[in-house]
Parts: C-alpha cells; structure tokens; sequence
C-alpha cells in the first residue's frame, strides 16, 4: 500500500498539470459549480508545482535550490502583505493567504512551463553533442 501511494504522489510532483486537470474533474463531478472547482484545483495544485519546479532544478542542473524557492515564496508572501496593507489598511488574513497562493500558483506553473521546455531543449542538445 505504501509502494502505491508513494508511486501515486511521485506521478502526481512530476506532473502537477494532470494532478490539477484530475483535482478539477472530481470537483465538477461531485460540486457542479465549475469555478469553486477551478479553484480548489489551483489550491490543491500548487503544492505539486513547487515541489515539481524543485525537482526539475535539480535534473537539469544537478544543485537543489530549495533554499532560494523558500526564500522567494516568504518575499512574495511579505510583499503581498505589505501591498494589502497599504490598500486595505488592515490585514484580512484569509484574502491575504488566497492572494499569496494564487500567485505562487501563478509563478510556479510558468516556472514549470518554462523548467520543462528549458530541460527538454538541453537534453535534446546534450544527446546530438550540440
């Protein structure tokens, strides 16, 4: 059983666009409300974009950059926080974490896109000696 769930999540982190096309056929299936659907598979789904990106840095370029991911997820969640902040002029926790999420999800899937076009190319280049 955990050979299993382990394969399923090890599918699931190297390809984060299926664990979201699946996450949001479930929803729509069982809520019938397409855009809490969209959304709860954005949520679900951008922890499998970070780990993914994580995971692609480290194939292409043989270095774990983990350290620089965190550190650019804390600057964009205190840059969100001061920028809704200075709108606001009070923090709504709940508005501020969604934000935060939305773009990390934003940031990590062009990162992936881009990863997985960027690994790709260089392998392809790396096999004919180019």
């Amino acid at each position: 059983m955990f050979q299993f769930t382990s394969a399923v999540i090890s599918f699931f982190v190297a390809f984060p666009i299926i664990c979201y096309l699946l996450i949001f056929i479930l929803c729509k299936q069982i809520t019938k409300k397409h855009r809490l659907s969209v959304n709860f598979a954005l949520d679900i789904s951008t922890l499998f974009f970070i780990i993914s990106v994580h995971f692609l840095i480290v194939s292409i370029w043989g270095k774990s950059l983990l350290s620089y991911i965190l550190l650019v997820i804390l600057f964009i969640g205190v840059f969100i926080v001061i920028l809704h902040w200075k709108i606001k002029q009070e923090i709504v926790y709940r508005k501020v974490f969604r934000g935060f999420w939305r773009i990390n999800f934003l940031l990590f899937f062009c990162a992936y896109l881009f990863l997985m076009a960027y690994g790709l190319v260089y392998y392809v280049m790396k096999q004919f000696g180019i």
